[in-house]
């Protein structure tokens, strides 16, 4: 197993795990999705990293095109000692892959890659069956897109709930999701989703969709934990807004003489989200996991945190549009209501 003797590791015992409807999810995760800028062999090659300082938690897709790579890398930390029940793998199913035939293919697929017998957890990457060529522009619109449907999303649904009853799946989630759909959903299905992974930083709070989730049980999961300064230039707005310079992050960051983004972390932590950061340098996904363990945000730290959200969404899903849509907005429901 690849290792960095001169990096200290973490005990995964001394990180929090929050108790799902089947197992408890490790507090921080790491990101896998690196398909724009990192190889497949680089974030295997993290995951082998990550393991040995002390990470459980891995959040994979199979449209990132790196799950073989990084089943190789599970088998090497499972093989140095750490037993597959310590370990908590996320993966998703792609929305060209909604149909419920479909989604029991795509499941079957990941389990292979990640040479897994059972996913912790599985979630329904976007509530679109909208599908989009690899790197596409975000102008492009696919002419079978459509808005959101129930009666689809709840196909879905409903195959992600027989994964759970053949036992290929411990836990099912939704993913960029609203609360007008995610209320649908509630209303309908057999199995609640046990997580609904989203954007969350401090820039993009979301607290009214928080308290829902809270309300519901829900445990939110929170991609671009640290405002996403690597994220491609496709999802690039001038509007955007940088979390680590924020001047209440960056006074924080001083006052415990740490990285801004290890103020973001322990936020995201302390807030009661599960961040989910992507990195491929050992330095700097081992601060993220000490920040987790060490040194907490004051409640004044907290609450000063609290009041710099801007509501800059970053990863906005325009390829996912459909023709008559006005703009990505008509994605996130923002009247209430889900947008037709």
């Amino acid at each position: 197993m690849s290792s960095h003797p001169s990096l200290d590791a973490v005990d995964p015992n001394l990180v929090p795990r929050i108790q799902l409807a089947d197992g408890a999810m490790p507090a921080i995760g790491l990101g896998t999705f690196g398909s724009d800028h990192v190889s497949a062999d680089e974030m295997a090659r993290a995951v082998r990293g990550a393991g040995s300082v002390g990470y459980r938690h891995f959040d994979c897709a199979e449209v990132y095109g790196n799950e073989a790579e990084i089943g190789e890398a599970l088998k090497r930390l499972q093989g140095s000692g750490i037993a597959r029940d310590e370990l908590w793998i996320n993966s998703k199913v792609w929305n060209d892959h909604h149909r419920p035939a479909d989604v029991a293919a795509a499941c079957e697929r990941s389990l292979r890659n990640l040479q897994l017998d059972y996913l912790d957890l599985y979630f329904v990457h976007w509530p679109f069956r909208n599908h989009h060529p690899p790197g596409c522009s975000v102008e492009s619109r696919s002419p079978d897109a459509t808005p959101y449907r129930h009666e689809a999303f709840m196909e879905t649904w409903a195959a992600m709930e027989s994964l759970v009853q053949r036992g290929l799946v411990r836990n099912i989630g939704t993913s960029n999701m609203t609360v007008p759909k995610l209320q649908r959903l509630l209303e309908d299905a057999s199995i609640k989703p046990s997580c609904n992974e989203m954007e969350l930083h401090p820039h993009f709070q979301q607290p009214e969709f928080i308290a829902f989730l809270e309300a519901q049980q829900i445990l939110p999961v929170g991609y671009c934990p640290i405002g996403s300064p690597a994220r491609p230039e496709r999802d690039r707005t001038p509007d955007d807004t940088v979390d680590i310079e924020d001047p209440v992050i960056v006074s924080i960051a001083q006052a415990h003489g740490v990285h801004p983004a290890t103020i973001c972390i322990k936020w995201a932590v302390q807030r009661g989200q599960v961040p989910i950061p992507m990195s491929t340098n050992p330095r700097n996904y081992l601060a993220n996991l000490k920040a987790v363990v060490e040194d907490p945000l004051t409640d004044e730290q907290m609450s000063a945190i609290a009041k710099i959200d801007r509501d800059c969404r970053l990863i906005k899903g325009q390829v996912f549009l459909w023709e008559s849509a006005k703009d990505w907005r008509d994605l996130w429901d923002l009247a209430g209501a889900i947008t037709q």
